[in-house]
């Protein structure tokens, strides 16, 4: 796995956890002693550890285990997903203007029309105001759409089930035409890639949804470790501005933008994509017909009053 930037309190406490090691057990590997250990476990974030203790930790963190280096991997995740972060807290809590789909029952948020900077030089855009999924297309809610249509299913949910596990992941091994039916059946289309990005980063064009600093820990991406998709809802701390989740990392979402013919526009990088590919001004494309376990969607709709 990728190793840690800098070693606090926090970060060695949870690594002993995923060693499954006493404080004594863990000092000795690390080359301290047990009282030093404690004093970083209870100072926590706020202690910055000396290099030779970094180095020493990074050392037992390469040497250990893939189910140690994954345990490790996923504590660390979750402490930053979930964050003390008191700007997604407010966001998440405030009126966001949400409403429940009557096909689908996805909720949706508005995003308000008017002029947004987009691309990479912050270019002045207009867009009308329009709603977005508040998280992409989860395995349950395709579900809902095989059964009431009959289509076909993805290729990992076993016996064309879906499992229990993955109910709240992002649905993946969908093609853009299988994206495109989804949003058929449920009265919506997939977003431009000009309303994906705008959901994604706001009318001032911040560089990711939660504001201008590149920080890793708030989407899944390949540094994270996991290794896999996760709940739709686990990073709540990376919401953008008009509270629409899970924009960076997780699943490459496919927009109706076509970049040449055949091929569409993917935004929002994955869970194997490095963070460099997460900012949202960022293009890639695929052919229609890809389909892979890292790619999924969202869909957007009109406001009723604007159809």
């Amino acid at each position: 796995m990728e190793p840690v930037v800098r070693w606090t309190g926090h970060e060695a406490g949870l690594l002993r956890q995923a060693l499954r090691k006493t404080v004594k057990d863990f000092a000795t590997q690390v080359g301290v002693s047990p009282r030093q250990i404690t004093t970083w476990e209870n100072r926590g974030s706020t202690i910055s550890l000396q290099p030779d203790n970094q180095t020493s930790l990074d050392t037992v963190l390469a040497r250990a285990d893939v189910p140690v280096q994954q345990r490790f991997a996923k504590s660390l995740t979750e402490k930053a997903a979930a964050g003390t972060d008191e700007r997604a807290e407010q966001l998440l809590r405030r009126d966001l203007r949400t409403t429940r789909h009557a096909v689908d029952g996805e909720l949706m948020v508005q995003v308000d029309e008017g002029i947004y900077l987009g691309g990479p030089r912050g270019t002045a855009e207009w867009l009308d105001a329009f709603l977005i999924d508040q998280f992409p297309t989860t395995n349950a809610d395709y579900a809902r759409f095989v059964t009431a249509t009959g289509y076909r299913p993805p290729q990992h949910w076993p016996g064309g089930r879906c499992l229990v596990s993955l109910r709240d992941h992002p649905v993946v091994w969908v093609t853009w035409h299988d994206a495109s039916a989804y949003a058929a059946w449920s009265g919506k289309t997939l977003p431009t890639a000009r309303q994906w990005e705008k959901a994604a980063r706001g009318p001032k064009g911040r560089s990711y949804p939660w504001g201008d600093e590149p920080t890793a820990a708030k989407c899944n991406v390949a540094e994270a470790g996991i290794g896999t998709t996760t709940p739709v809802n686990r990073y709540r701390s990376g919401v953008s501005p008009y509270g629409v989740v899970d924009l960076c990392g997780n699943t490459w979402e496919w927009c109706s933008t076509e970049a040449e013919p055949g091929r569409f526009e993917l935004k929002g990088s994955a869970y194997t994509s490095p963070f460099e590919r997460a900012a949202p001004f960022l293009h890639n494309a695929a052919n229609a017909t890809m389909k892979d376990n890292d790619t999924g969607f969202r869909c957007v709709t009109a406001l009723p009053d604007s159809r």
